[in-house]
Order: C-alpha cells, then structure tokens, then sequence
C-alpha cells in the first residue's frame, strides 16, 4: 500500500514539474520576443532622432533604480522574485546618525534628512517630447525583466521539485528492494 501511495506522489510531483518546465519554456519564448521587440524599438527610435540623440551621452550622471527585484519565501521554504517598483520599496537607514555622542545645551533639534524623490523617468532624459517607439522599447525591456524575475522564480521551482523526484524515486528503489 506504502508503494502504491508513494508512485501515486511521484506522478504528481512528475506531473507538476513537466507542467513548470512548460510554463518555463514559454515564458522563454516571450522573454526572447520581448527583448527582441525593445531593440527593434530602439533602433525605430534611434532612426527618428538620429544616432546621436538616443545613446550614452544622454544618460543622467546620477541614475536612480525606477525597479527592484526583492526575494520572498513560499510556504515551501523556496524563494520567489518579483519586481516592485522603488518608490514602493526606500531602504532604511542602519546604523546611528552621527559618529559620536555629543553634549546637548538645551533642546537643539537637528534637521531630518529629506527623503529623497521619486525616481525621474528615464526617457526624460531624451527630451520632453520622445517618440512613442522610445516608450515602446521601455515597456518590453519592463515586461521583460517582469518575465526574468518570474523565470528564476520558475527555475528554483524547478530544481527543488527535481531534488523531491530523486528523493521519491531512491525512497521507491528502497521500498521495492526491501519487499522483494
């Protein structure tokens, strides 16, 4: 009964893993459309301005993340991705705000650091008027580092229900062995 119930888990588990390396290849295929979208995009672009005007030089000398991609634990003790925006998310500040006590004369307050502003958008930096192939590049490599985030999610899946496969199926052999 022991090894009926234990190949009964291990079709499952079977199952769901070739259901994940499905779903993985397909996110694959989009990541690769994406990304092959925003570069077709940026060339569309590039050729509206002109070479010169979408490239390095154009770049802020100070860049702030509009995206970051934090790790959360599933149930399964596994970690999974995702991509918040940095708004959403400031770090805190560690560690004390001055090097050393000081002596205090009377109630001094000391200023609170701004928090710094939202994060500009990148293709400010082209202009105020960017063609709409621009924007078109920005939102594929956007949805494209979406699907990264989901696909590394996808691939500790993965493994982790490989290593429960072997794990069930040396189980089984011992199983089978033991009973013969």
């Amino acid at each position: 009964m022991a090894a009926r119930d234990l190949r009964a888990k291990l079709d499952s588990l079977l199952l769901q893993l070739l259901r994940d390396l499905e779903e993985l290849e397909a996110k694959r295929a989009a990541l690769n459309a994406r990304v092959e979208e925003g570069w077709l995009s940026l060339s569309k672009a590039r050729y509206a301005m002109g070479t010169k005007s979408v490239g390095p030089l154009q770049y802020a000398s100070r860049m702030e993340p509009q995206v970051c991609v934090c790790t959360s634990e599933t149930q399964n003790g596994l970690q999974k991705f995702r991509v918040v925006r940095a708004s959403a998310q400031t770090p805190e500040e560690v560690g004390p705000r001055e090097a050393a006590l000081r002596r205090r004369k009377g109630l001094t307050r000391t200023p609170e650091p701004e928090p710094s502003p939202a994060p500009q958008d990148p293709l400010n930096w082209f202009g105020i008027l960017v063609p709409h192939s621009l924007r078109q590049a920005q939102a594929s490599f956007r949805e494209g580092l979406q699907l990264a985030a989901d696909m590394a999610s996808l691939q500790i899946r993965i493994s982790w229900g490989r290593s429960q496969l072997r794990g069930l199926q040396d189980t089984l052999k011992q199983l089978e062995s033991g009973a013969a």
